[in-house]
């Protein structure tokens, strides 16, 4: 009988890996990114802060793998409806997680630079939810639900840069809701 779990020093390796992920996913979501040491998170974790640096080059990859779970989380929360309607409960999410929504923002404005380690990443993320969009947007457009003057990757586009928008504007005014304020661009745009 075959198992697909690793098997011994790598399994403990990566469940180790994992688990730093979890904790540091956590600790960054309510302390926040450049408020939070790598000794917090080790110590959570029950290590030493030497040994992160066994599973991470550094502070930076240790974000990218966070940002990367709280996209897994996101859609692991995200039940049956993908495409617009995860944009929408994302967003509602994202308001009770402040410290990684801040660092989501804060992390792609700096990840533009093709050296930095997260700029893969964001760049993967945004070629992926833009087609994701663009899939919905087009089942919409052939049942008759939403304008087809426009290309659906066009108006994804759009869904994303209102969403990063009001999400950035909530980062100084925390009384912006980017749900709402993303639901009605949304009904407005997708109008036949």
């Amino acid at each position: 009988m075959s198992s697909s779990r690793p098997r011994g020093q790598y399994a403990k390796g990566a469940e180790r890996r994992e688990q730093i992920i979890q904790t540091a996913t956590d600790v960054f979501a309510t302390e926040g990114f450049e408020g939070t040491a790598l000794k917090r998170v080790a110590e959570l974790v029950g290590v030493k802060e030497a040994t992160l640096f066994h599973y991470f080059r550094g502070k930076q990859e240790l974000l990218t793998a966070v940002l990367a779970e709280r996209d897994r989380r996101g859609v692991a929360a995200g039940g049956d409806g993908i495409g617009l309607p995860l944009m929408i409960r994302s967003a509602k999410r994202n308001r009770d997680e402040p410290g990684l929504t801040t660092l989501y923002a804060v992390a792609s404005a700096t990840a533009n630079d093709p050296g930095h380690d997260s700029h893969g990443f964001f760049k993967e993320r945004y070629a992926e939810l833009v087609d994701v969009l663009a899939t919905d947007i087009e089942r919409r457009q052939a049942a008759g639900k939403a304008r087809s003057d426009l290309p659906a990757r066009e108006l994804a586009r759009l869904v994303v840069a209102v969403s990063d928008g009001l999400q950035l504007q909530w980062l100084y005014d925390k009384e912006v809701d980017v749900a709402g304020g993303l639901s009605r661009f949304i009904d407005v745009l997708m109008k036949p």
